[in-house]
This record gives structure tokens, C-alpha cells and sequence, in this order.
């Protein structure tokens, strides 16, 4: 019972580190746009988060027993792979890089799961049809969105004079930044429902997969405690340093990420918020012309996104042993 404690605790930790490291994915386009100062921002995003974490538990259901062996898997695996996802969130966070705490986790799990099962351990078709397929798609589709959505904002609002425009999107900013807030909360606060829950399995506390009403009201009110505490390095490199953005651009970034966000969680995807959140930043700064986006910082973030998912499963194999010989 005390390691089931403990992996409970840590995993909540995680969540805190998520809510932590991604605050700049809802609040960057408010700030960089002027449409809110960041205290306010950060305590709608906080409250929205909440919210959203109760939408609904078909990505919880992915993470708990779609990515590993449920049957194969013990306390020890769970444990070590949050430890590896935390390690790797709280790098990245230092270095000001913002990573994928999807992929930390997910990789945290896998890694884990090879050490402890070997390749059987991992269930490489869940893994490749809820979460790569749908992590390399979903930021092309946020590019997109916001791509597409700007242009009919362009030709819709094209006679409005610039401080009347500017205007009317910042208020604008209030819903879209809320909406992507709230979506966030809606996915990632359910992956850490779905490790608690899969650790209650493998425990033996529930004897089917659910998500007790308990797990869920934790991961909820944590994840929304992390976005509170919040970070400046990861939002001056999404709100400004990808491109300068205005007002129209962050809505239309913010509509076309939370709408990707949402369809993913209603599919059961543990999408990034990160990847998706990027991915429409560029989609807006590319309506003004190419070279408005800063291509470097976002190759910069490619990498970061690509090393994340095998740094984590490496962090969390190495893990694994000493885990398992303290525990």
C-alpha cells in the first residue's frame, strides 16, 4: 500500500509539473498579443483547466491500458516512468525548451515497460494508432486550422480600421484563450488519471480499469495548482520568439488548437498541447508571409519534440532497476 501511495503522490506530481510546464500553451498568445497581462491569464487558464478535466475519460482509458501490458505490468514500471517523464519536463523546462509532456509520459511508460516485460511489455498497435499517428498529425492540422481560419478572418474584417480590429480580437482572446485552456485541461489532466488508475489496477485496489471520481478530482485541481505557478522561459519562446504576433493571429491560434485539442480527447488521443499550440502559432505568423516565422526557434522545437519521447524511455529504463531494488 505505501508504493501505491507513493506512485500516486509522484503521479500527481507530474501533473503539477504539466500544468507547470505548459501554462505557456494558453497564456503566451494573451501576453504576446496584449490581450491580457499574465497574472489574470494565468488564473482563467488555471480555473479553465479545472473544468476541463472532467469533460470526459477516453484518454485516461488510452494512457491506463493502451500503451503497455496491463496484465504485465506492476507498480514499480508506473512509478519508474513518472519519474523519468518528471526528469525530463523539469530539463526541458530548464533549458527553456518546451518539449511534450505527452511524449515525457508516454516514453516514461515504454521505456519502463521494455526493462521490466521486454517488447511484449508495450502495445505497439495502441501506441502506434492513439498516439504517433495522431502526435505527428495533429500540429499539421493546428497549422492549418489557424492558416485557413486567418484568411477568412482577413477577408471577412479586411474594412475594419486597425484599432477596431485590434479591439475586437483581444475580446475575442478572452474565449479562444479560455477555450485552449480548458481543452488542455480536458486531455492531459486525464493522463494522469489513466497512470493512477493503472496503478490502482495492477495493484489490485479496483479490479476492472476505471477512473475512480477521486483520481479524477485530484489530477483535475492539481494540474489547474501547476498552471497557477506557471513559467516565463517556455512563454517568451512560443508568444514572441516563433513571431510577433497581434491580435487576430493568437485568436485564430487559439480557436484552431483548442478545436484540435477537443476532437483529439473526444477521440481518446493524448495529443500535445504543446506540438498543437506551436504548430497553429506558425500556421497564424505563415498568413503574413514565410519569413515571418522565426524558423529556427521552431526547428529548435521540432527537435526538442522529436528527442523527448526516447529521452524519456531512457531516462525511465535506467530508472527502472533501482526502483525496483528500493521498492
Amino acid at each position: 500500500m505505501a508504493l501505491l501511495v507513493l506512485v500516486v503522490v509522484i503521479a500527481l506530481a507530474f501533473d503539477f509539473t504539466n500544468g507547470f510546464h505548459d501554462t505557456a500553451n494558453y497564456i503566451a498568445t494573451w501576453v504576446g498579443t496584449r490581450a491580457l497581462s499574465p497574472r489574470p491569464a494565468v488564473l482563467i487558464s488555471a480555473a479553465a483547466n479545472l473544468a476541463g478535466a472532467f469533460v470526459t475519460t477516453a484518454v485516461a482509458t488510452t494512457i491506463g491500458k493502451g500503451i503497455i501490458d496491463t496484465g504485465l505490468a506492476n507498480e514499480q514500471t508506473v512509478l519508474a516512468a513518472i519519474f523519468g517523464a518528471i526528469t525530463w519536463n523539469l530539463l526541458t523546462w530548464r533549458a527553456g525548451l518546451p518539449s511534450s509532456s505527452t511524449h515525457a509520459l508516454v516514453g516514461g511508460l515504454i521505456g519502463a515497460a521494455l526493462v521490466q516485460s521486454g517488447t511484449a511489455g508495450v502495445e505497439w498497435s495502441g501506441l502506434w494508432h492513439k498516439v504517433i499517428v495522431p502526435g505527428a498529425v495533429s500540429p499539421v492540422i493546428g497549422f492549418a486550422g489557424a492558416f485557413v481560419l486567418l484568411v477568412v478572418i482577413y477577408w471577412l474584417f479586411h474594412r475594419l480600421t486597425p484599432g477596431v480590429a485590434n479591439r475586437g480580437f483581444r475580446t475575442g482572446q478572452l474565449f479562444s484563450g479560455t477555450w485552449v485552456a480548458f481543452t488542455h485541461g480536458a486531455n492531459d489532466a486525464q493522463k494522469t488519471m489513466g497512470v493512477i488508475a493503472l496503478a490502482l489496477y495492477t495493484h489490485g485496489s479496483i479490479s476492472s480499469f476505471y477512473i475512480p471520481n477521486w483520481v479524477k478530482i485530484a489530477a483535475g485541481l492539481t494540474i489547474a495548482a501547476g498552471t497557477y505557478v506557471g513559467g516565463w522561459r517556455i512563454v517568451r519562446t512560443l508568444g514572441q520568439r516563433i513571431y510577433k504576433m497581434q491580435p487576430e493571429h493568437g485568436f485564430a491560434a487559439q480557436i484552431a488548437a483548442g478545436t484540435t485539442l477537443y476532437a483529439g480527447t473526444r477521440l481518446g488521443f493524448p495529443i500535445s498541447t504543446t506540438h498543437v499550440v506551436s504548430g497553429s502559432v506558425m500556421g497564424a505568423g505563415a498568413t503574413r508571409r514565410v519569413s515571418a516565422v522565426r524558423w529556427g526557434v521552431a526547428g529548435n522545437i521540432v527537435f526538442a519534440w522529436l528527442l523527448t519521447l526516447p529521452a524519456a524511455a531512457l531516462v525511465a529504463a535506467a530508472l527502472y532497476y533501482p526502483v525496483a531494488w528500493i521498492f
